[in-house]
């Protein structure tokens, strides 16, 4: 085998092990000494190819020259095929010599046309490696900016300022009140006429005020649980109840006879009326109303616990009650007993208005995290989260809210009752623009996204208006009557109070009855607007996620239908006043 001695060690170990015949040796022999011409004769080609392209714009000739290098095999000297050429492009042996890999690329996968060739079998013929075809360059997805993340779980504590008020004017109302009350025990212990005074206040006075506390929790518990187990037959009674209990106080306190109570009992009187009249109003919109309720109230059923932190609120609120109808017995023995009792009643009315509302972000963070993400919440955690970071919205909602309301309301009754006189309700069109403008930066629907987000108030009130806005709901969230029953349940709790304790205080002390009958209505009131923060909050949510998230599998078409039988006209209730265009531009 004089030819294969000619070859280097390890390809004559190859060739001998493989028994590969002496033609084929002979052949690759020759392969070894033109290994020169074949690369001179490639350059011609490869300048050749240069010239053809440039002139034809055709592809990149490098990467032809590439291409070729990887498949560099030179054309057969003779007609006859060796064993070599017949193995696959994917069999082991012929990778050996290629140096390749066993999954072939682009260029590989289809067989080349024209005749076979055979491998470059030179030990000192280093092929470079493969030249795998460039992959696309990924697809940019821009990153969202951290300040355009809205978070579920945000730290920091919102409006700040009216929580540093708030917590001020808590200070300073706890001091007042326990200052008020060491007044009053300094009166009863003192001899002389200012005993005899305390003594028939705690006689006359105090037994019929801490009856009022017992009597407006019991309704606020009984509102409350009826309205969650039979929210459509509540929604008459309701309507209706507080029309008759205001009747009957206001007819009850006139019968007395008195100045006094002939004007508290005129107040209600009047009240009743606008009740009654409203609630023949808004009668087409009641159906609506309870299909509404019975669906924002489904998911209340998950959340075993979700009442107790109303509980807790009506507990704390029974307690600071008790604490103030002393303090209000002893400003009678302080310097200006008139002002300081209005004090104490203003705040009354903000504390409990906090309270109710930290009852409702806390329902609604809950509520809305079940519709947004269909996540259980611990309501304890949502519980802590109202009293803590979101307590300043509470306090500046509070504070603002229920004037904005009362003031829009107006607005409305005043654009019901325009007339021809366009000069006249010119002035009842600007106020009613003013008052809506007013509300987009404040209003009730705004603690859904201030407990869900963490939002401030004002940015809330925007934000959640905005969605409304974009999906036509206006129409739908204006004609709601949820806000009116809830406010109507306090007022018939309120009518209750005054009907027993009215009765009993003219049968032991006719003086106090007046006084009484105030205090009776106000704390009645107040009590049942904490309890009935649970299912004003299912509400809310219920508009509020829709707005936000209107595919969601959790919603039906209550909503769609309502619009569309709203702009169809084929409702046929009284529309809700709106800002005539030509006021708006």
């Amino acid at each position: 085998m004089p030819r294969i001695q000619n070859l280097s060690p390890s390809l004559q170990n190859f060739l001998t092990s493989n028994n590969i015949d002496t033609k084929e040796n002979h052949h690759l022999h020759h392969l070894e000494e033109d290994d020169e011409d074949e690369e001179e004769g490639e350059q011609r080609d490869v300048e050749r190819g240069f010239e053809r392209n440039v002139n034809n714009h055709g592809p990149n000739p490098l990467r032809e020259h590439q291409h070729q290098q990887n498949n560099h095999v030179p054309p057969p000297r003779e007609p006859q095929m060796s064993r070599m050429q017949r193995l696959s492009a994917t069999n082991p042996l012929r990778l050996v010599f290629n140096k390749g890999t066993r999954v072939p690329n682009a260029t590989s996968r289809a067989p080349p046309k024209g005749p076979a060739r055979v491998p470059n079998l030179n030990p000192s013929f280093q092929p470079p490696p493969p030249q795998f075809p460039h992959p696309p360059p990924p697809l940019h997805h821009p990153t969202p900016s951290p300040s355009s993340v809205i978070s579920l779980n945000s730290r920091r504590y919102t409006n700040r300022i009216s929580l540093f008020i708030f917590l001020v004017h808590l200070v300073a109302a706890i001091a007042l009140v326990f200052f008020l009350v060491y007044k009053g025990v300094e009166g009863l212990v003192r001899a002389g006429d200012t005993r005899r005074k305390e003594k028939r206040l705690l006689q006359f006075f105090l037994p019929q005020a801490v009856a009022i506390s017992f009597l407006s929790i019991t309704l606020a518990f009984m509102w409350q649980f009826t309205v969650r187990l039979w929210p459509k037959i509540m929604v008459y009674l309701i309507l209706w109840s507080s029309f008759l209990m205001a009747l009957s106080a206001g007819i009850l306190l006139i019968c007395f006879q008195k100045p006094p109570t002939d004007g508290v009992g005129v107040a209600l009187l009047m009240f009743s009326v606008c009740n009654g009249l409203y609630s023949c109003w808004v009668t087409p919109r009641i159906n609506f109303c309870c299909k509404v309720l019975v669906k924002s109230l489904e998911p209340v059923s998950k959340f075993h616990d979700l009442n107790e932190p109303t509980y807790w609120m009506l507990g704390a609120g029974f307690v600071w009650m008790l604490v103030w109808t002393f303090a209000v017995i002893g400003a009678l023995n302080f310097y200006f007993p008139p002002l300081v009792i209005i004090a104490l009643v203003l705040s009354l009315a903000w504390t409990t208005e906090v309270m109710r509302n930290v009852a409702n972000q806390t329902v609604s963070r809950v509520i809305a995290l079940y519709y947004l993400r269909g996540m259980q919440s611990n309501t304890q955690f949502c519980f802590q989260r109202a009293l803590s970071k979101n307590l300043g919205s509470a306090c500046l909602g509070s504070l603002f809210v229920p004037a904005i309301e009362f003031l829009r309301i107006i607005a409305r009754v005043l654009n019901l009752i325009e007339g021809e006189d366009e000069f006249m309700f010119s002035c009842a069109h600007c106020c009613l623009n003013v008052m809506e403008t007013i509300f987009t930066y404040g209003n009730g629907w705004a603690y859904v996204q201030i407990a869900a987000y963490g939002k401030g108030f004002v940015q809330a009130s925007q934000d959640t208006w905005e969605l409304f806005k974009k999906l036509d709901m206006e129409c739908v969230v204006d004609s709601d009557i949820t806000s009116a029953i809830c406010f109507l349940s306090g007022t018939c709790s309120g009518s209750i109070c005054v009907i027993v304790v009215s009765a009993w205080t003219w049968s032991v002390h006719k003086s106090f009855t007046a006084t009484l009958s105030l205090l009776a209505f106000f704390i009645g009131y107040l009590m049942t607007r904490i309890a009935m923060a649970l299912p004003h909050a299912c509400v809310s949510c219920y508009y509020v996620c829709y707005a936000e998230n209107p595919k969601n599998l959790l919603f039906d078409k209550t909503i769609p239908e309502r619009i569309e039988m709203l702009h169809d006209g084929r409702d046929l209730s009284v529309p809700t006043p709106r800002v005539p265009r030509r006021f708006t531009t």
